[in-house]
Parts: structure tokens; C-alpha cells; sequence
């Protein structure tokens, strides 16, 4: 008789959400958590305490740039770095009590410490208190990722920095060196230069955001230049020298060499599958190139009663992405119909304005010569972004040509995160661009640009031209 019905290895949102799923299924469920804390890496270093810094000196660059044209005085903005941390721990704080909560409520056990395979069904839990032997009928691997080290140029803590000191600075640094263009480079590359700091991204790519097609990325570009930061694109990062207490960033661009005086060096070039101290090959788990765990559509790995999900396996890694492959495959465990549409999985870039995008863009349907019509609604012609000094961007739709399906959604706006949802919904079941042109959307609201753009797949958009 086995210990558990489901062990979970992870509690990040994959894994806990796992949990949570076969706890309400009526398994016996135990989490294995490594660190002091659950939620992962998204709750206590990535997307929770991002979000919360983003908003904090969102404010405090609005007021700074646009308060004295709507009739705010509030004479001259300092920033107070403890009190922004401070804040941002309050969040991270305040949502790991309601993980917590949660899996006390479902009583679900906690197994604190490293969980690495022992043979069949077995898991060996390393933790502070020493090791401890579970078994369990099945076990999900929900171990996540860790930012990607360049080989030539090391974590140090200190000038060269990842993600987490990227959201833990105690001062703002005069010069920051960002390397890559993506959502965490563009991220914590704004919410710096917002409290001050020189900020200069470099990026191997001719683009940012990359995911995103240029039309969008290159306003992207021009309102982030606005703001304030630099663009380095093209450049093929080399390694970081030191000249006296100095330190450059150097990079190769077109033949020639570029150097950049930093501070601090963010390396945000991705991210890779936390594999580490499993003991996969005890499991009899298969690992792919790439060193994720290889599944199968049921997130079945090669060992009998084992799964995987999340960023340890390949797809995007997104939280969201995370937390339904966790459900679908508790449900499949549990013989039900556990299913991921992975063609309508959003993506975002929470900067201001915000990138979000689904399904396939124009550029790459126009690579895989897929013949498609394309709506696009500027924000200047909405009235809520005019009210609420929030035009800059479009919303841009892609359908089908000949069956006016939903093809992909692709916003840089103001609350696109928000906005995205809407095309999400409508590409789920299959919807076209006439559903979303007439579907009602209240006024004045920023989602009527959904409308519109969907409107204008066939010319027929009321307030754009």
C-alpha cells in the first residue's frame, strides 16, 4: 500500500494547483517542496513581485511625466527604494499565506526538502531534518525552471545579476545593462529606468519581443526609447571586462565591438528546466536534448505512474500554462477528460504599455503561406484611452481568409493582459472575427477596441477609418 495517492514534486503553480486538484478528486496528496516557502518560483521571485514593482513605479512615473496635465501637483517625486521592497514583500507575503491556506484546507501534507527518485514509486525527500523514503502510486514532476547562465559570463550576486537580484536591488543602480529583449529584460528594464536608472538592453535578435510581429514590436521599441531606455539590437553579447572599478559589457555587432559600462548586468535570455538532483535516471525517466522530461499527450513520462508539467517539459514557460497542465493531468489520472488547448495560450510582456498576444501573428502566417484578412483598431480613436491618456497602441486581428476563423490576437495597449482574455475566449470555441466585431462590449471601455478590430477584418469598423 502506497503512502500517497499523488505526490507532487514542486510547489510552484503547476504544482500546487496539481495538489489542490487531486485533493478535490479524493486522492491522499503530498506536496515536496525544497525552499522555506511554496508558490514557487512566479509567487516569491517572478511574476508576483515583478508585477507588484511594475505598478509601484508605474505611478510614480505617470505622476512624474503626465501629472501636472491632469491638474495633479504633488511638487518634486522622490522614490523611497526600502518602502517599494517593502511593499512588493507585503504581496509576495500575503499571497504565500493564501497558498498555504489552501493546501492546509484540502490537507494536502508538505514534504520540505529535495525530492530525488529511488526506483519505482519510491521518492527519496532530502530535507533539513535529514531523508525520508515516500512512495505513492503516482508522482508529477512540477520542478520548474532557473534563469539561463551565459557560460562566459557567471551569476556573481553582485554585477552580474539574474532575475531574482533584479527584483531585490537596494538602490537603483546609475547604469543598468539588460541582456535580452524579452518579457523579463523588458520588465525589470522598465521599472528601473522609471525610479531613474540608465537602462540599455541589449539584444542578439533585430527585435524585441520577439514572439510579437514587428508592426507591434517596433512601437514597442519607439515607446520604450520614449520612456527613456536604449536598444542595442542585433548584438551578439561576448563577455564583461573590468577596467579598474569599472565594469563593460561586451558585444559584437555588424563586426565591430560595442562596449557598455554597468552597474549592474541583468541576464534575462530565458530560462531552463530545473532537472537537477532528481535522479531522473533512478526513475527511469527519459530527458529530451534540452534536459526536460519527456511526456507523452497525457503527460505520461517513460516510468510507469509518472507525469510531468509546466516548465520542466517543453511548450512555453508560462505560469497559466503551468496550472492547467497540472489539472489536465490529475483529471487524466483520475479517468476524466483532463485537455489543453495549446493553440490559445496567451503570452505577455506587463510592461506599459503591455504586449499580449495569441495564436499565430500575421508575420508567421504569412511564413507558413497561410492566406488570412487583418483588422487593426488604433487606441488614438477609443474614447476610454483618450480619457484616460492611455493611446498609444492598436489592437490587431488575424482570421482566416477564406472561414474568417480566429487565427491570433495581437494588443500593445494599456491592460492588454486584461483585453487578451476576450480573444482567448472566442479563438477556444472556434469563434471567427465577425463574433468578436458583434459581440456587445459596454462604453466607454478600452475593449471596445476588440470590437472594432475585429470589425475591421472586413472594413466594416464604425470609428476607425
Amino acid at each position: 500500500m502506497a503512502d500517497y495517492d499523488l505526490l507532487v514534486i514542486g510547489s510552484g503553480p503547476g504544482g500546487y494547483v496539481a495538489a489542490i486538484r487531486g485533493a478535490q478528486l479524493g486522492m491522499k496528496t503530498a506536496l515536496v517542496e525544497k525552499d522555506s516557502h511554496l508558490g514557487g518560483t512566479c509567487l516569491n521571485v517572478g511574476c508576483i513581485p515583478s508585477k507588484a514593482l511594475l505598478h509601484s513605479t508605474e505611478i510614480y512615473h505617470f505622476l512624474h511625466e503626465r501629472g501636472d496635465a491632469h491638474g495633479i501637483k504633488v511638487g518634486k517625486l522622490t522614490s523611497d527604494i526600502p518602502a517599494l521592497m517593502k511593499r512588493k514583500d507585503g504581496v509576495v507575503d500575503q499571497l504565500r499565506n493564501g497558498v498555504t491556506s489552501l493546501i492546509k484546507a484540502r490537507k494536502i501534507d508538505v514534504l520540505k526538502g529535495i525530492g530525488s527518485f529511488q526506483g519505482e514509486g519510491k521518492v527519496n525527500v532530502e530535507g533539513a531534518e535529514g531523508g525520508k523514503t515516500v512512495t505513492a502510486t503516482n508522482i508529477i514532476i512540477a520542478t520548474g525552471s532557473v534563469p539561463v547562465e551565459l557560460p562566459f559570463m557567471k551569476f556573481d550576486g553582485d554585477v552580474i545579476v539574474s532575475s531574482t537580484e533584479g527584483i531585490a536591488f537596494d538602490k537603483i543602480p546609475k547604469k543598468l545593462v539588460v541582456v535580452g529583449g524579452g518579457a523579463i529584460g523588458l520588465e525589470l528594464g522598465s521599472v528601473w529606468s522609471r525610479l531613474g536608472s540608465e537602462v540599455t538592453i541589449v539584444e542578439m535578435l533585430p527585435q524585441i519581443a520577439g514572439a510579437v510581429d514587428k508592426d507591434v514590436s517596433k512601437l514597442a521599441e519607439r515607446l520604450f526609447k520614449k520612456q527613456g531606455m536604449k536598444f542595442e539590437l542585433g548584438a551578439k553579447v561576448t563577455g564583461v571586462v573590468k577596467e579598474g572599478k569599472k565594469s563593460f559589457l561586451t558585444a559584437e555587432k555588424n563586426g565591430k565591438e560595442l562596449k557598455f559600462e554597468a552597474d549592474k548586468i541583468l541576464v534575462a535570455v530565458g530560462r531552463k528546466p530545473t532537472t537537477a538532483g532528481l535522479h531522473a535516471d533512478k526513475g527511469g525517466i527519459e530527458l529530451d536534448e534540452k534536459g526536460r522530461v519527456k511526456i507523452d499527450s497525457h503527460f505520461r513520462t517513460s516510468a510507469k505512474g509518472v507525469y510531468a508539467i509546466g516548465d520542466v517539459v517543453s511548450g512555453p514557460m508560462l505560469a497559466h500554462k503551468a496550472e492547467e497542465e497540472g489539472v489536465a493531468c490529475v483529471e487524466l489520472i483520475a479517468g476524466k477528460g483532463g485537455h489543453v488547448n495549446y493553440d490559445v495560450i496567451p503570452n505577455v510582456v506587463y510592461t506599459e504599455p503591455e504586449i499580449a498576444s495569441v495564436g499565430i501573428g500575421e508575420d508567421l502566417a504569412k511564413e507558413q503561406d497561410i492566406e488570412v484578412n487583418v483588422g487593426k483598431f488604433p487606441l488614438i480613436a477609443n474614447g476610454r484611452a483618450i480619457a484616460t491618456d492611455a493611446t498609444d497602441g492598436f489592437v490587431k486581428v488575424i482570421a482566416d481568409k477564406k472561414t474568417d476563423k480566429l487565427l491570433g490576437v495581437q494588443i500593445i495597449a494599456k491592460g492588454a493582459s486584461e483585453l487578451i482574455a476576450a480573444a482567448v475566449t472566442h479563438m477556444e470555441y472556434g469563434g471567427s472575427a465577425e463574433d468578436l466585431g458583434r459581440t456587445i462590449h459596454a462604453h466607454p471601455t478600452m475593449a471596445e477596441s476588440m470590437k472594432e478590430a475585429g470589425l475591421s477584418v472586413s472594413k466594416t469598423a464604425i470609428h476607425s477609418m
